[in-house]
């Protein structure tokens, strides 16, 4: 397995778009500090993915810090192999390159590409990826590749052609599948979301928003078909079943025992995504909360 640098089991996935880069870097050290062991964040047409990357490693100490994901569409295979080697030769065992192929109305709208064959497409990316010449980096400086992988094609294709896969919006049933497709030797990081209230009616509102986009995207539909749910879930914004299925709901222990199912189920390393009120909201009060619960120092 290439080597990931993670302090601790348990990390972060925020998305930092709606912050300045400056009060991202003071969030991402705090969560260092409290003992997370990582921070992932995603590319949806806001910050840049490496920018972000190398402003967030630069600005910590021992935090690894992920793109979950970084879309290929977004730019060519040559410079995501570059700038994934640059990072790793100056933050050796602390970068994590995920990588996924996005979802058709995104591509289509934000990057004016074509979306077709995702298969084939993440197949080609890589091996494009793999030709990149040592005079870049040196291709030891490589940090670990993940795909964001749902489906068990892209599944296999993250063990065969990558580093391994970081589910998202999963039970830690589909950990368990991941886990069993890949083997012992390829890494395993799944998302888990978490609204850290008691209240019922708020954990259901927090994560029908967060499911509202994600509910109307084929890739996510079919996965939860996939997972066992139907299509009186595929709401928008999702059923309560589906959402109470994708969220841990409740206090703090109860957000931590569903990250040890994940655990438990064959993840290496689970980031918790906190839902708030709205997507600008502050996650490191609950992050506090959060941290003696999961055991973090």
């Amino acid at each position: 397995m290439v080597n990931i640098n993670f302090s601790s089991r348990v990390g972060v996935w925020w998305s930092s778009d709606l912050w300045s880069i400056t009060d991202a870097i003071d969030r991402a050290r705090e969560i260092e500090q409290l003992g997370y062991g990582s921070l992932f964040y995603g590319e949806a047409g806001g910050k840049e993915a490496f920018t972000q990357a190398a402003a967030l490693l630069g600005g910590t100490e021992r935090l690894v810090v992920g793109t979950g994901i970084a879309n290929i569409h977004a730019r060519s295979a040559p410079a995501s192999e570059s700038g994934a080697r640059t990072l790793g030769a100056l933050h050796p065992g602390r970068f994590v390159l995920g990588l996924g192929v996005s979802h058709a109305p995104l591509v289509e709208r934000s990057y004016a590409g074509s979306y077709s064959k995702p298969l084939s497409t993440m197949r080609e990316y890589l091996q494009t990826m793999d030709a990149a010449p040592d005079r870049i980096e040196s291709a030891g400086q490589r940090p670990a590749r993940l795909l964001a992988a749902l489906g068990p094609k892209m599944i296999d294709l993250s063990g065969s052609a990558a580093d391994g896969a970081h589910p998202y919006l999963v039970t830690p049933e589909h950990t368990a599948y991941t886990r069993e497709r890949l083997g012992p030797d390829k890494w395993v990081v799944s998302e888990q979301a978490v609204a850290l209230t008691t209240d019922r009616e708020t954990g259901l509102r927090r994560a029908h928003q967060n499911l509202h986009t994600y509910s109307q995207l084929a890739n996510y539909r079919k996965s939860w078909l996939r997972q066992g749910f139907d299509e009186s879930d595929l709401v928008a914004g999702g059923s309560d079943r589906l959402a109470e299925g994708m969220v841990a709901m409740g206090d703090a222990e109860t957000a931590a025992a569903h990250v040890k199912r994940h655990l438990d189920a064959g993840a290496d390393h689970v980031v918790v995504q906190v839902l708030g009120d709205d997507r600008s909201a502050d996650p490191l009060p609950a992050l506090r909360e959060l941290a003696p619960a999961l055991g973090l120092s």
